[in-house]
């Protein structure tokens, strides 16, 4: 899809971080964006931030509820009567934890958002964006930490993100097989620290999801990690979100499958897991063990 001024942009998760870059460069890009987020707050800020860029709007959505990301998709065909970039892009993550000491509403909350909400998002848009038979694009955010190189200590998070990687290696086969206009393609956000909502993704978790016992580590913010940083006489050097979401655009334009910054170290990364595997060995790094 080369041409995007004038069409039509979706991002979940889209009132902040990511979501809010990516909902920034597609308004560069003349586009009308549809914003969707679960907080209202979040939300309304948002829309005022990006309103003078162009045509936004934003809908209160909960990703994980199928019934909720139906009602998004109406309203954007109501309102537009097409969505050609879909960004399943609204993720959570739960408290790093050994795999037997994490508690069964991590999974529960954690799946329903970065994979039941990928899955929704599909389900509600896609035989939409098929039945239009214009060009479109189906984005879905995952995460290094998952199918390249899973970050063990946050089993719950790498997991949910691994699915995302094959649910939309499948997708994109599939659109291909069938001869269709669309194409799927996997986001990794790379290229070092990130000022996102990730950090205090728990001010989001419902009630009825709620750990069943407390967690076992003190949540790390944005804030502290800076503090111990400036403690040690370190400045941290933060990746420009706006570069990422100028990623994502160029690889909607060249079609490409993966799009993420340091695809060489990827490519060597990926090959000496593959090399482990085949010896019968554990890929994980030890960098990753913690």
């Amino acid at each position: 899809m080369q041409e995007l001024a004038g069409k039509v942009a979706v991002v979940t998760g889209g009132a902040s971080g990511i979501g809010l870059a990516l909902a920034r460069a597609f308004l560069n890009e003349g586009m009308t964006v549809v914003i969707a987020d679960i907080e209202q707050e979040a939300l309304d800020a948002s829309l005022a931030l990006l309103s003078p860029n162009g045509s936004v709007s934003g809908i209160r959505t909960d990703v994980s509820n199928f019934e909720s990301v139906e009602a998004l998709a109406d309203a954007v065909y109501r309102a537009h009567g097409a969505c050609h970039i879909l960004c399943n892009n609204a993720g959570v993550g739960a408290p790093s934890s050994k795999v037997w000491a994490t508690t069964p509403n991590d999974w529960r909350w954690v799946f329903g958002v970065n994979v039941t909400g990928v899955v929704n998002g599909i389900l509600a848009f896609v035989p939409r964006m098929l039945e239009g038979g214009q060009e479109g694009h189906v984005v879905n955010t995952s995460s290094p930490d998952g199918p390249i190189s899973p970050l063990s200590s946050a089993s719950v998070y790498a997991a949910s993100k691994a699915a995302v990687s094959t649910i939309t290696e499948c997708l994109a086969a599939q659109f291909v097989a069938d001869g269709t206009h669309l194409r799927a393609s996997v986001f990794y956000p790379s290229g070092g620290l990130m000022r996102t909502g990730l950090w205090t993704a728990e001010r989001t978790r419902p009630p009825e999801l709620a750990r069943e016992r407390p967690r076992e580590t003190t949540a790390m913010t944005i804030e502290d990690l800076e503090a111990m940083a400036q403690k040690a006489g370190r400045e941290l050097q933060f990746q420009s979100l706006d570069e990422l979401a100028d990623v994502v655009v160029a690889g909607i334009r060249d079609e490409r499958f993966v799009m993420m910054l340091g695809l060489d170290q990827t490519a060597a990364i990926l090959h000496s897991r593959a090399d482990a595997i085949g010896r019968g060995e554990l890929p994980v790094t030890q960098a990753h063990l913690g």
